[in-house]
C-alpha cells in the first residue's frame, strides 16, 4: 500500500465526538514513551503527522488521522504512566476502554511492545483484558534499532513464551524500527489486505 495523503482531523476525549463516516480504525497504544508517535509517523511517511515528545505521558487525547481518504490512524493515549497520580491514570483509563470498547469503527488495535524490555506485567495484563473482551489486536515490537538481532530475537521470544503460557495461539505480530523503517510495508500491507475485506 501506499499512502498518498496523511492528515489530522480530530483530536478529543469523548467517542461521540469521533468522525462519524464509518470508516475502518486503526487504533495505536502501548505504554508511554514506547515510540507509537515516531511509528506513526514512520508509517505515514509524514515526520510531523503526530507528536513526538520526549516527555512521557504527553498524549491525553484520542487522535484521528485520515490516510488516503479511506481508513484511519488512531493515536491514543499511552496506559500506565506511574507520575500522572491515581486521579489521571483513571482518566486516561476511561478515554481508552470508552474508545476500545465501544468504538464501532475501530478494526483492529496495534498494541506497541518496547522490543529492548523483558515482558512486562503491565502489557500482558492489557493484553489479557483485550483477549478477555474480544477486542481483536495485534502486538507491535518497536525500537529494534537499539538492539542487536540476537538480544530482540531473545525478547520477543521471551514475550512469546509468556503469552503462550495463557493463549492457545498469538495474534499477528510486527516487528518495528522508526529509524530503520522496518516493518513499515508488512505492516501497511496487512491494513490493506483487511481493508479490502471490509
Amino acid at each position: 500500500m501506499e499512502i498518498k495523503d496523511a492528515k489530522f482531523v480530530i483530536s478529543n476525549t469523548d467517542i461521540r465526538k469521533c468522525p462519524e463516516d464509518n470508516l475502518p480504525e486503526y487504533a495505536f497504544i502501548g505504554r508511554s514513551n514506547v515510540g507509537k508517535s515516531s511509528l506513526i509517523n514512520m508509517l505515514t511517511n509524514h515526520k510531523g503527522l503526530a507528536m513526538t515528545s520526549s516527555m512521557p505521558g504527553k498524549t491525553m487525547l484520542v487522535n484521528h488521522f485520515l490516510i488516503n481518504n479511506e481508513w484511519y490512524i488512531v493515536d491514543l493515549p499511552g496506559y500506565g504512566y506511574a507520575q500522572r497520580g491515581k486521579q489521571g491514570r483513571d482518566e486516561i483509563r476511561k478515554i481508552i476502554e470508552n474508545y476500545i470498547l465501544e468504538r464501532d469503527q475501530m478494526t483492529a488495535l496495534f498494541v506497541l511492545i518496547d522490543s529492548r524490555h523483558e515482558p512486562q506485567k503491565i502489557d500482558l495484563e492489557f493484553m489479557e483484558w483485550l483477549g478477555e473482551n474480544a477486542i481483536p489486536f495485534v502486538i507491535t515490537f518497536t525500537k529494534l534499532d537499539k538492539l542487536t538481532k540476537a538480544e530482540a530475537q531473545k525478547n520477543i521470544e521471551s514475550y512469546k513464551n509468556k503469552l503462550l503460557e495463557q493463549w492457545e495461539e498469538l495474534p499477528p505480530i510486527f516487528i518495528t524500527s522508526s529509524t530503520s523503517r522496518s516493518g513499515r510495508e508488512e505492516i501497511l500491507n496487512w491494513i490493506d489486505n483487511i481493508n479490502k475485506t471490509l
